[in-house]
């Protein structure tokens, strides 16, 4: 618009706006007398104004007082302080009714430009348009596309009485416009745009609004560029979140499981790679492998765990990795299965700040269950005797007799299947000292081999035996396989490793290795 000349008069009086076909910026003609009456003039209805009020408010003003005449309507007709631009908006209008009974469609609103002579118009767009979500449409139910095209059915087009039969048809450049195909003709013809909330094509996620396809963002309204940061906020920067980035190098003491890394609840954008002939494991917080457990490797694919899906690939090179979007609902422990050197294990993700201080605690004392490391105990050795005197043959002093009496025998494949299924852990180990204490045996162990175990072990662990004369007894500096269970005291401050009475306690050797394997593939599921 351009400037008042001089001897040129402007009248503001509130009316009816004038507005083009394209919804464009309104001009204002009229000044309310007051704040109240700009809000009856808006309604609920954005851009219906209210009838001419009976009697100019403006005089009319030459040129020099142009300036004069704007501030005063600024400040006499309330548009000051909070306009989006040098022009006014009037408040958004209630969301219209989904355009799909069912499934995914567009809900719009608009609002109108109220503008001053001289002024620019406002910043922004007159409609906003939002993403609907209704039930899912029954099975075998008619696409909206489809729809749009049979409504052509039987009326003839292209200036002929020739009528057609026409389907969705999907080749042409726009696919915002209605192309529809003859059924049993090699032409297709457009029939202008389809209706807002058409998909744009079919499994598409966008959506046809105004002949532009659009998709929703994070905030709901399409064509947003609005997205989620790696904390899962909309619009965020990552400002709330913090990121966990390690590589896991412990080479580890003995095959089997070990820990790598405590995955928390809240993590997101999870990933774990390493590149060796050792698999990545994951177990829930109740204990049970997601995948790759009891020293079996899971066919990759996707995994259900702690609400959210894992990937799982592996490939020829050899490389391993897991992938989860996140959030995990709960706590997820992962561990690697080694079978060699571990190269390093990469581990990555996102955590909520107020988790990081618990996580760290929790990754400090990894590996370490409530049985917490004790001092290594040795068991006492009797003083040597002094040296007899040389003259004279040597004598020999008779042993002393062994207060415990023999063990009952048992051997064979059913005593070890049982104990082998049943038990907790199932591992090989060398015995490194042995204590008897009151009515109980414990003797410390180095892990060397674990065949199965339900939770972390340690390359130190205490074995515990009931009497002071066990069965089976073990003896000091020998490898044997063992068989035994967990027993946590119902207050929670004893967790212990136990040998049951009678239990699995085989000297190791090739052969008795390759009967426990062949045990742990006739355990029921």
């Amino acid at each position: 618009m351009g400037k008042l000349r001089p001897g040129d008069v402007e009248w503001l009086a509130l009316g009816h706006p004038e507005r083009d076909e394209n919804r464009g910026p309104e001009r204002l003609n009229d000044c309310p007398t007051s704040h109240s009456q700009w809000a009856q003039s808006w309604g609920s209805d954005p851009g219906l104004l209210a009838p001419p009020l009976p009697r100019p408010l403006c005089s009319p003003t030459p040129r020099p007082l142009q300036n004069l005449l704007l501030l005063w309507t600024l400040l006499n007709c309330g548009l000051g302080g909070s306009a989006q631009g040098p022009g006014e908006w009037t408040p958004w209008g209630s969301w219209s009714r989904c355009s799909s009974s069912c499934g995914r469609g567009v809900s719009v609103r608009s609002r109108r430009c109220i503008w001053l002579p001289g002024l620019d118009t406002c910043w922004g767009d007159t409609h906003e348009y939002r993403l609907c979500h209704l039930p899912d449409c029954p099975p075998g139910a008619i696409p909206f596309r489809d729809l749009q095209c049979a409504l052509y059915n039987g009326h003839p087009v292209l200036g002929t009485q020739t009528t057609y039969q026409w389907v969705p048809f999907y080749g042409a450049p726009n696919q915002c416009d209605l192309h529809c195909l003859a059924e049993g003709h090699a032409f297709y013809h457009t029939f202008g745009r389809v209706l807002d909330g058409t998909p744009c094509s079919p499994g598409a996620q966008g959506l046809c609004v105004a002949g532009r396809c659009l998709s929703a963002g994070c905030d709901g309204l399409l064509g947003s560029d609005a997205r989620e940061d790696h904390c899962g906020r909309c619009g965020g920067a990552n400002e709330s979140c913090l990121f966990v980035q390690r590589v896991f190098r412990d080479s580890g003491a003995f095959a089997g499981y070990w820990n790598v890394t405590l995955i928390p609840e809240g993590a997101r954008h999870i990933r774990v790679a390493h590149r060796s002939r050792n698999h990545l494991a994951l177990i829930g917080v109740d204990g049970r492998h997601v995948l790759n457990g009891n020293w079996a490797v899971s066919p990759p694919g996707t995994y259900e765990a702690a609400g959210t899906r894992v990937v799982y690939t592996r490939a020829a090179g050899p490389e391993e990795t897991l992938r989860a979007a996140g959030p995990t609902s709960q706590d997820l422990l992962l561990q690697v299965l080694l079978q060699e050197p571990n190269p390093g294990i990469e581990f990555e993700f996102w955590l909520p700040r107020e988790r990081y201080g618990p996580f760290q605690a929790q990754a400090q004392a990894l590996g370490w269950s409530l049985r917490q490391p004790q001092p290594r105990e040795v068991e006492p050795q009797p003083a040597e005797a002094p040296a007899a005197p040389a003259a004279g043959s040597p004598r020999t002093a008779p042993p002393a007799p062994d207060p415990c009496s023999p063990c009952p025998d048992t051997r064979g494949r059913a005593h070890r299947l049982l104990h082998y299924c049943g038990g907790d852990f199932v591992f090989r180990a060398r015995v490194l000292s042995r204590l008897q204490q009151a009515q109980e045996t414990r003797y410390e162990v180095r892990v060397q081999l674990i065949y199965k175990n339900r939770s972390p072990l340690r390359a130190l662990e205490y074995v515990w035996a009931l009497g002071r004369c066990p069965c089976p007894r073990l003896d000091l500096h020998r490898e044997y396989l063992l068989a035994v269970q967990r027993l946590i005291s119902p207050d929670g401050t004893q967790d212990r490793l136990l040998l049951p009475h009678t239990g699995y306690a085989r000297a190791w050797s090739p052969a008795e290795d390759s009967r426990v394997r062949l045990a742990a593939r006739h355990c029921p599921a």
